[in-house]
């Protein structure tokens, strides 16, 4: 077995550590979100630290580690007689991104529980976990039914699987530690809230502790014995204090004046529902006993503050993640009860724990980026004609909620929220024999295919005598995410500061509907003589966002150029993932200049996107009480639809007379 880095060998990093021991003292906490950049140690830290907590008693023989001195009344290897028992490690369970429903709550034998009446159950990650932790490694790239059920048996302390009517029940309960790195994609704000704490970790940039880090794991990766040996008083030392903040948690009193806090702060940083108050007094109770302290002061409510409350105050994912400190500090000493807290100079304070080495700066906005100032308006708003120089890029309008835009026909990608797709999840359409293992029966189905068999098959008893060969696979249809890929016209026909601000707030408008949606998303711009791919393929629409907001204007029209580059996005991402169809959404006006006959030219590479069966959208910008029409031109050429930026809202009255009108034709 090899041997984990020390815990207490991690340079810096001071949140993320503090985060990961307050759930180790107290798993009521609710585990703790991990997100920042690659290589910042946070897989690292999550092993070390399973190698910290106390070894746990079980009931011998019991696959889902019941505790001897209060064993599970409903554990499926029950009953168990109270006492005796043997110790274990606590164990660090991981979750693969690509596991199975299965793998994590574990599987019913279907044959068996029809055939023989019996409930033969194989455990799942779940029943691993219970009693240590479960470590999700790209939490934000597990499929959203997954996460569902990780959450809700985090939340509820067991597991529940059911199959047809055959139900087990089990208890799992664990430290839930997920890490992602927001560049991949960003989690649902609904499932944010479910993690009790997150923190953001990202690179040093002090020359001297960047300096330690390669001197330790190098000593690390020459001889992992040899370096743990020589942090070992330290880990021991370590994992004698969280033992001794665990058996001192229960007689820490939580105050009137610090419940005042804990609420005023949720209130003025007007987060939703009542799970932040509910997890920042957890993490401040857990913080003063890790101090050695049984009182909880202001301190601990500010630091519990800056530990739950960052990915709670998000309302969608262009918000940058973190609090105003100022405003904290500013609600906490006007709620603040000199008379209910203890004395501050009291022993234990700070909950930092021990650490060599400079100090990480706290937590909170820094780091984050400074928002980039606005240019200012120019003078007149025309646009600049086809051959004009670069203009500042203009902010976006605000966005709203667009109409949905679908890929027709029924897909097989991965599970979104988009386009009709055969789904895991979803309405049952019809049944046929198991391609590899059962996952969903279709029950009605199992029983016609086994029943002209019973008696050739010797029934005797109540029971259908079913074979493997009679088991059939629900079908069913959900929705599908999609690649949505924007092709943004940026040239000058489009610079009037008004017209692109409108664009901007639209393309921000369908990237927000992509996150909900569960898309993939790209980006490519065209202005001037060529096409750029600004955003490759990715989940993350912040990113594409951000790209968005400093693009720049002007100069000629290569339409052309623009679709032709899509056409080489779209032909590689066919090959790296074929089940995810794409939706190719043109921002336009349908101009196109520069060059030899450049609208044949943008017509035949229109043709390429329909020849090829693309699902095209065409969202039109052309204004004025003169128009050409162009972009209706186009759609046509690309086999889709041309929609204006008016009928592209949800609320459109436009659209709406559109689809009455339509309508009335058919009948």
């Amino acid at each position: 077995m090899s041997t984990p880095y020390p815990f207490t060998a991690i340079v810096g990093m001071d949140d993320l550590r503090l985060g990961l021991l307050l759930n180790a003292v107290s798993p009521a906490v609710g585990g703790v979100l991990v997100r920042g950049e690659k290589g910042t140690a946070k897989s690292t830290a999550v092993r070390a630290l399973s190698a910290l907590l106390p070894e746990v008693p079980v009931v011998s023989g019991c696959r889902f580690s019941c505790d001897p001195a209060a064993p599970d009344p409903a554990c499926p290897d029950g009953p168990h007689e109270a006492g005796g028992g043997v110790a274990r490690a606590a164990r660090m369970v991981e979750l693969p991104v690509g596991a199975s429903e299965d793998r994590l709550v574990g599987a019913l034998d279907i044959e068996r529980a029809l055939a023989e009446g019996v409930k033969a159950f194989e455990p799942g990650l779940l029943a691993d976990a219970h009693r240590g932790i479960l470590y999700v490694d790209e939490v934000n790239l597990l499929h959203d039914h997954l996460v569902d059920l990780l959450l809700d048996a985090a939340a509820m302390g067991a597991s529940y699987v059911e199959r047809e009517g055959v139900s087990v029940r089990h208890a799992a309960r664990f430290l839930l530690v997920g890490t992602m790195n927001p560049e991949e994609g960003e989690l649902r704000p609904q499932l944010l809230d479910r993690f009790g704490l997150t923190v953001e970790v990202a690179a040093s940039r002090e020359p001297d502790q960047r300096v330690e880090v390669v001197r330790r794991r190098l000593a690390y990766d020459d001889d992992p014995a040899g370096f743990a040996a020589r942090w070992a008083d330290d880990e021991t030392a370590l994992r004698s204090r969280i033992t001794a903040a665990r058996a001192l948690l229960p007689e820490v009193r939580l105050g009137d004046g610090a419940l005042r806090q804990i609420a005023a702060t949720c209130a003025a940083f007007e987060v939703d529902g009542m799970r932040a108050d509910i997890v920042m007094a957890r993490t401040a109770t857990a913080l003063a006993a890790w101090a050695g302290r049984t009182d909880v002061l202001a301190e601990d409510v500010r630091q519990a503050a800056l530990l739950a409350l960052p990915h709670r105050r998000r309302r969608n994912p262009f918000d940058a993640p973190g609090l105003d400190e100022d405003k904290l500090d500013d609600t906490l000493e006007e709620f603040s009860d000199e008379e209910d807290d203890p004395d501050p100079d009291g022993p234990g304070g700070g909950g930092r724990p021990p650490q060599d080495g400079p100090d990480v700066p706290p937590q909170g906005d820094a780091g984050q980026g400074d928002t980039p100032a606005q240019p200012q308006e120019a003078e007149g708003g025309e646009p600049q004609g086809a051959g004009g120089g670069e203009q500042q890029p203009v902010r976006a309008a605000e966005p709203f909620r667009t109409k949905v835009l679908s890929v027709p026909g029924l897909g097989e990608g991965a599970t979104g929220r988009r386009s009709r797709a055969r789904t895991e999840h979803g309405r049952t359409t019809g049944a046929r024999r198991p391609r590899g293992a059962l996952t969903k029966l279709h029950l009605a189905a199992t029983v016609q295919a086994a029943a002209p068999h019973q008696r050739a098959r010797g029934r005797s008893g109540r029971g259908l005598v079913v074979r493997r060969d009679d088991l059939r696979q629900a079908t069913r249809e959900g929705r599908e995410g999609n690649l949505v890929l924007f092709v943004v016209d940026a040239s000058g026909s489009m610079a009037a500061r008004q017209r692109m601000g409108a664009v901007k707030g639209a393309v921000l408008s369908l990237l927000l509907d992509a996150y909900q949606r569960r898309d993939k998303v790209g980006l490519i711009t065209f202005r001037g003589k060529d096409a750029e791919l600004a955003l490759p393929p990715t989940s993350s629409v912040d990113a594409a966002a951000a790209r968005l907001e400093t693009l720049p204007t002007g100069g000629r029209t290569p339409l052309a150029a623009g679709l032709l580059r899509a056409h080489d996005v779209l032909r590689v991402e066919r090959l790296r993932d074929p089940s995810r169809r794409p939706l190719l959404v043109v921002v336009t006006d349908g101009r196109a200049t520069g060059g030899v006959d450049p609208v044949a030219l943008a017509a035949r590479a229109a043709r390429l996107h329909a020849a090829e069966g693309t699902a095209a959208i065409v969202v039109d910008c052309e204004s004025g009480p003169v128009r050409l029409g162009l972009a209706g031109t186009l759609a046509g050429d690309l086999g889709g639809a041309a929609v204006t930026l008016d009928e592209l809202r949800a609320d459109s009255i436009a659209g709406l007379v559109r689809d009455v009108q339509g309508s009335r034709r058919a009948a």
